[in-house]
């Protein structure tokens, strides 16, 4: 029977917090291996990139750093009819789900004469991460893609790795022909995210990467912020199943094993309410494995970072959750619903027996980009308004900065700015510059000794004088 390395019982008031305050920020040795990476790259452009992949895998079997559109084109033409099918489902119902998310702008007047207004524009270029190599991630694509069309951002540059072989999976390729991607750069790891970020001579710098990937993806994203933008550390797949005595244990052991076996350092967790329950549900599993091709893959999730967590009370178990806060969270309990409702940090959860988690993965619509590691206290799923910004907009009239007027000198002189008090009072100087001698009184810019007076440009000794340009005191002059 499969043996999950964590047991925790909430019951005998077990120690929980080094279990649930993980993190998915990569370890040092990680950090510092993807910081070498990405200054490599940043340094070295394009044969940098190249020679990264060669040592650490991800690069086409000709060497090539991209796949020309055309090619991706074909790839959908070439495409199995039930594998275009699926796509196009899939697609409809993730435009269907974010369309919604498309932000608007705003405008509030908080006083009269002072308008502030919110303002939201897509990014002008981003990279798309999609995971490869090992696996091929084609639903990921889409997940990074279409919200950014949706978006209305107009450069989209997609990298993905390639396989030991030296070849992308087709169906990545045809998922890109069919969303009209038309930069697709082969590369995965630290060094396509730092092609991204810093740009080589053949890819060009994005505004911002999304996407999901391993430790080492995740390191770089951390290296690179700030030289562009990134979506969210997002790391290994992870999930928890709540349950109680109610559940079908075979039911409750394919929602483990479906999200175990996306790596052996996916962390999935079996949250229930007694032992009884969580042995049934580990013989169910182990019955199941046999029927995947992942088994070894599996395994290695639940023996290196599986768990079971067993309370009787289910408000412990749900406080569990919440405290762990997990990127998929299964709920398979009676009144599932009011328990969901109770589930506040979580990337995305699924209720009830007929809400698998691949669903969500492939076909409902919502995107399964995800806060990994306890980032779901504070992050969100990958959604539209992440590929734009808000820019303020801030008009005054004469009376409303005058309304405003005591608010912002008494600020400014309680933090001791008064350069930010006098930008206000001298407004309303008598010599500002729109009261009686403003820019163009008496004695401004074209006052008698002005730019263009009589003493000026055309003076006795200026440039264009009487005598001409080369005349005795002009340009050209004995002094000169």
């Amino acid at each position: 029977m499969i043996t999950p390395r964590y047991r925790i019982d909430l019951d005998a008031d077990d120690d929980i917090a080094a279990f649930v305050n993980r993190s998915s920020v990569p370890d040092n040795a990680v950090q510092e291996g993807a910081y070498t990476i990405v200054q490599d790259v940043r340094t070295g452009g394009d044969a940098a990139l190249r020679a990264a992949s060669e040592r650490f895998g991800g690069s086409l079997a000709n060497g090539a750093l991209t796949i020309a559109s055309d090619v991706l084109t074909q790839a959908w033409t070439d495409a199995p009819p039930d594998l275009q099918a699926a796509i196009e489902a899939a697609a409809v119902n993730i435009r269907a789900c974010h369309q919604p998310q498309r932000p608007t702008d705003s405008v509030v007047t908080p006083v009269p004469g002072v308008e502030v207004a919110r303002l939201w524009s897509p990014l002008g270029r981003v990279g798309v991460y999609v995971p490869g190599g090992q696996a091929a991630y084609p639903s990921s694509l889409m997940m990074g893609v279409i919200p950014a069309q949706i978006a209305g951002v107009p450069e989209i540059v997609v990298t993905s790795p390639a396989d030991a072989q030296g070849n992308v999976s087709s169906a990545t390729l045809a998922v890109a022909g069919y969303l009209g991607v038309t930069e697709f750069v082969v590369a995965g790891g630290a060094q396509a995210i730092a092609a991204l970020a810093y740009g080589t001579e053949t890819i060009r710098r994005v505004d911002k990467i999304v996407g999901p990937g391993n430790s080492w993806v995740t390191a770089a994203k951390l290296v690179v912020f700030g030289a562009c933008g990134v979506d969210l550390p997002a790391g290994p797949s992870e999930a928890v199943v709540l349950t109680d005595t109610t559940a079908d244990p075979r039911i409750v052991a394919a929602d483990l094993l479906c999200q175990a076996e996306h790596g052996p350092d996916s962390p999935v967790v079996l949250v229930c309410e007694s032992k009884e329950t969580a042995e049934s549900v580990l013989e169910a599993a182990t019955v199941l494995l046999t029927r995947l091709t992942r088994s070894d893959t599996i395994v290695a999730s639940l023996e290196t970072y599986g768990a079971v967590v067993i309370g009787t009370d289910l408000d412990d178990r749900i406080a569990f959750v919440n405290d762990y806060a997990p990127e998929h969270t299964s709920i398979h309990t009676t009144d599932e619903t009011a328990v969901a409702d109770r589930v506040t940090r979580a990337g995305s959860v699924f209720v009830g027996p007929w809400s698998p988690e691949s669903a969500g993965d492939y076909a409902t619509g919502a995107n399964h980009v995800l806060p990994t590691g306890g980032l779901a206290r504070s992050y969100g799923p990958l959604s539209v308004e992440d590929f734009g910004s808000f820019r303020q907009v801030q008009t005054l009239t004469k009376e409303g900065l005058r309304t405003l007027s005591p608010t912002i000198t008494a600020l400014a002189g309680a933090e001791g700015l008064d350069a930010h008090a006098l930008a206000v009072t001298i407004r309303f100087e008598e010599h500002g510059r729109f009261e009686e001698h403003g820019r163009f009184e008496e004695h401004g810019r074209f006052e008698e000794h002005g730019r263009f007076e009589e003493a000026a440009r055309f003076e006795e000794h200026g440039r264009f004088e009487e005598s001409g340009p080369v005349e005795e005191a002009g340009r050209l002059e004995e002094q000169t």
